[in-house]
C-alpha cells in the first residue's frame, strides 16, 4: 500500500477539477483523477457558502476523518479532492464515510473488504 499525501498546491486542484471524474452526493462531492505517484493524494475544501470559519473547519474535520478510516483500502496511484456542501457541518463523520464508500466504489478505487 502507498502512503498518503495532502494535495497542497492549487494546479492540483485545478487539475481534479477540470480532468477528473466527479461523484456528488448530498453531503460531499468527491473528485477522482489517476496521478503519476505511487501513493493516494488528498485535498479537501470548504467554500464560505458552507458557513463561517467555525463549520468550515468542522466539515474539514469531519471529512479528514471519514477519510482516514477509509485510507487503507483506498487503491494508490490516485488523487481525491473532496467538496464539502452545505450538509457537512452538521452530520457525524459515520455518516459522510457511507457517502465515500459508495462514492469510491463507483469510482473503482475502493480495494479489499468493507469494514464498517
Amino acid at each position: 500500500m502507498g502512503q498518503l499525501v495532502s494535495l497542497c498546491k492549487n494546479h492540483e486542484f485545478r487539475r481534479a477539477y477540470a480532468k477528473g471524474k466527479n461523484y456528488v452526493s448530498p453531503v460531499v462531492v468527491a473528485y477522482v483523477i489517476k496521478n503519476r505517484c505511487h501513493s493516494v493524494r488528498v485535498g479537501i475544501t470548504t467554500s464560505k457558502k458552507i458557513g463561517n470559519a467555525v463549520e468550515r473547519n468542522r466539515a474539514r474535520r469531519v471529512i479528514r476523518e471519514a477519510f482516514r478510516e477509509l485510507s487503507a483500502q483506498v487503491k494508490p496511484g490516485y488523487d481525491v479532492v473532496f467538496v464539502a456542501r452545505g450538509r457537512t457541518p452538521f452530520v457525524k463523520s459515520t455518516e459522510v464515510r457511507q457517502h465515500m464508500i459508495q462514492q469510491l466504489k463507483s469510482a473503482g478505487i475502493l480495494a479489499g473488504k468493507r469494514n464498517i
